[in-house]
């Protein structure tokens, strides 16, 4: 479904990626993990056009994305959790979801408001709070609801459960492997290996800008010496 190839990303006259390459396949959970600083949110920023490439090639559904602005390619069908959640604070919680509503890949089973509340129903007795009012979770939950009200054919999440308390992690995961079983194809950023495992078909690792090793969750568990070469702290 995406296939990032050879791709180099600047800041300025820094260089974050070298010669990047990953690809995520259709139907399935795939996981971009690496130390902090080692060019995953660059990653995803480039991919959604946030950061331009200077060179390489972007495909989406055999689609060459890599030129278009950021608005095109979330309309192409990639929906966006970013770090941070990224909410908008002065919007409603039913303003933050319908704002994004849209349903570009024409599919015939959809997102909507009701359902959104209806997966995540801590935000029903939230629909009038500005966005600033909720807690950390709960803004996660919305931000997550708000890509989805895009109705997706890519769901990239972005520290998926940075910063947020045991529970609403529990839950956050919970709802992910949801979002799995119904087919819905996910790109995936967090530091939780252990949850990681779990939930991803594919595992890519990121050093130095580089991709450095792409393999199964059996194979991530069972190499030690892997995930502290590229993992450990």
């Amino acid at each position: 479904m995406l296939e990032i190839k050879d791709i180099n990303t600047y800041y300025g006259n820094s260089q974050a990626l070298f010669d990047m390459n990953m690809s995520v396949d259709k139907g399935t959970v795939t996981t971009l993990i690496g130390r902090n600083g080692m060019g995953k949110t660059t990653t995803v920023n480039s991919i959604m056009g946030i950061t331009p490439l200077r060179t390489g090639v972007i495909t989406f559904l055999g689609h060459e994305i890599q030129s278009l602005p950021s608005y095109k390619i979330a309309q192409k069908g990639i929906g966006l959790v970013p770090e941070g959640r990224q909410i908008f604070p002065n919007l409603t919680v039913r303003e933050n979801l319908i704002a994004t509503a849209a349903n570009f890949s024409q599919s015939s089973k959809t997102w909507t408001l009701d359902s959104v509340l209806e997966f995540f129903p801590s935000l029903n007795s939230k629909m009038d709070n500005m966005g600033n009012q909720l807690s950390g979770g709960e803004q996660q939950m919305l931000a997550i609801g708000r890509a989805l009200m895009l109705n997706p054919q890519l769901l990239i999440l972005d520290e998926a459960t940075e910063g947020l308390a045991p529970l609403i992690r529990e839950q956050i995961w919970l709802r992910l492997s949801e979002l799995k079983e119904t087919g819905l194809t996910i790109l995936l950023i967090d530091k939780n290996l252990d949850a990681l495992t779990q939930i991803a078909d594919r595992h890519c690792i990121i050093e130095k800008g580089q991709g450095v090793w792409q393999g199964d969750s059996q194979q991530l568990i069972a190499s030690p010496e892997l995930r502290t070469r590229y993992l450990g702290v």
